[in-house]
């Protein structure tokens, strides 16, 4: 009896190891697959940025970043969502002085949530981290913008 245990441990214990692998393997293949997804999904909002930048504002781009924006609440962890709705309270009040310092340091915090979730790598230095948004600088009617020298 014991000499049939000690024959079966092992072959359990490679069915066992062979088992837990697989499931390893399947839960990072399912973890890429979600940041595959939260990346073209985050990419969107960024793109759909663009669209809202004063002087470049349409109603397609408004239109586009509502979906992106929604978009974000089925994945985004709570840290990100909370940024994204402050960085909308921001961009969306009306009546109110805006601050230019102020919407830059809340977009700068939305997009490090976002880096964060990612797991961009190295980690950023929050209190140094910074962005801003470029626009084209063709104006609404088409045209480019004068850049000659005066």
């Amino acid at each position: 009896m014991t000499a049939a245990i000690a024959t079966l441990l092992p072959a359990l214990g490679a069915v066992a190891a062979a088992v837990l692998a697989y499931l390893f393997t399947k839960k990072r293949e399912r973890e890429a697959e979600l940041r595959k997804e939260k990346l073209e999904h985050y990419k969107a909002f960024v793109l759909s940025l663009t669209g809202i930048i004063v002087g470049e504002s349409s109603p397609e781009g408004q239109k586009a970043f509502a979906k992106a924006f929604n978009n974000l609440l089925l994945f985004a962890p709570q840290p990100t969502i909370d940024a994204l709705h402050e960085f909308r309270e921001e961009i969306t009040s009306r009546g109110t002085a805006r601050s230019k310092e102020r919407h830059d340091r809340l977009l700068s915090a939305l997009f490090l949530e976002i880096r964060k979730d990612l797991g961009v790598r190295p980690r950023d230095a929050a209190e140094t981290f910074r962005v801003f948004l470029q626009s084209s600088g063709i104006k609404p009617d088409g045209s480019e913008p004068d850049v000659s020298s005066k």
